[in-house]
């Protein structure tokens, strides 16, 4: 009998302990910031403020991007940030193919081995190689023959900067280079018609209100720019520089997949919503939805195509 009744109170001793125990907080339980690691105004800031605030309507928690510009650090001190932050989705990152793909290899130890999961990649910026309408070349093959006799001044917004090397490696491919080149902080309609620069390496966005007195020889992103369909892709000059400009949302790798669940969920129903369409209409920008593998396939497949272009600039 007192077997019995000893059972029956520890029984009920375990059942008490589960009734005042502290239930598990379903996420997300306190606010969230999304860090972008550069100054407020571009495309990745605009859409991660987009996925901010459909997350707070959505969960109910404030939501707020917080930018963390690294000035000549480029986006990796933002990067380190949310590496160092726990890995409860409370931090989030809206990173460019820079943080994964280069990141793990410049000597920062918060980034190597590289911290990061992809929740998944939802932006191509409209990078694009342009001259003007009254230039003697009309496509990259012309620019090379052309450039092989006369000197070409390029402009682009840094050397090291993905979009640049791709624009240098396919020169070289091309059996060409250009007679100088040099970084600005604007390269727009007025960067050509001054005549300071032959081809500039920029974003369809800032060359749209001269459209009609520029040619584009080529864009830097995975498909055709609608704005610009007639131009070829780098890739469809060149097949082994198939790579271009994207930005995605990143957590820390032992982030809960739950916790990745309800951030995609958000992402993607923002990426298909009306306003980011209407935003990519007026910008040129490719917005979409690369779930978590895709995207895992996108940043292995871009760090073999880096170092292919290392290997053609003989870096």
């Amino acid at each position: 009998m007192k077997k019995y009744i000893s059972i029956g109170l520890a029984a009920a001793v375990s059942l008490g302990a589960l009734a005042v125990s502290p239930a598990v907080a379903e996420y997300p339980d306190k606010p969230v910031e999304f860090i972008v690691p550069w100054p407020p105004g571009d495309m990745e800031d605009v859409l991660t403020r987009m996925i901010a605030e459909d997350f707070q309507a959505a969960y109910g928690q404030p939501a707020a991007v917080v930018n963390k510009p690294g000035g000549g650090g480029g986006p990796f001190p933002g990067a380190v940030e949310v590496a160092k932050a726990p890995a409860d989705g409370s931090v989030i990152g809206s990173f460019v193919i820079g943080v994964p793909v280069v990141g793990p290899t410049i000597g920062i130890a918060e980034l190597n081995p590289d911290p990061f999961d992809p929740v998944g990649i939802f932006l191509t910026y409209p990078f694009v190689i342009v001259t003007s309408k009254d230039a003697p070349y009309k496509t990259m093959q012309e620019l090379a023959e052309y450039a092989k006799s006369n000197d070409v001044v390029l402009g682009h917004f840094g050397a090291v900067l993905t979009p640049t090397q791709v624009t240098l490696a396919l020169a070289k491919n091309l059996g060409f280079s250009y007679a100088s080149d040099a970084a600005y902080d604007a390269l727009d309609c007025n960067t050509l018609a001054s005549g300071d620069v032959d081809v500039m390496n920029t974003t369809i966005q800032l060359v749209l209100p001269c459209l009609d007195k520029i040619q584009v020889l080529a864009a830097v992103t995975e498909e055709r720019i609608s704005t610009a369909a007639d131009a070829p892709t780098v890739k469809e000059v060149d097949p082994s520089l198939d790579i271009s400009l994207w930005n995605g949302l990143f957590v820390r790798k032992d982030t809960p997949a739950d916790v990745r669940a309800k951030i995609e969920a958000v992402a993607r129903k923002t990426m298909e919503s009306d306003r980011a369409k209407k935003f990519a209409e007026e910008t040129g920008a490719q917005i979409y939805w690369k779930d978590a593998e895709a995207s895992r396939a996108q940043i292995a497949k871009d760090i073999a195509t880096i170092a292919e272009v290392q290997k053609i600039l003989g870096n």
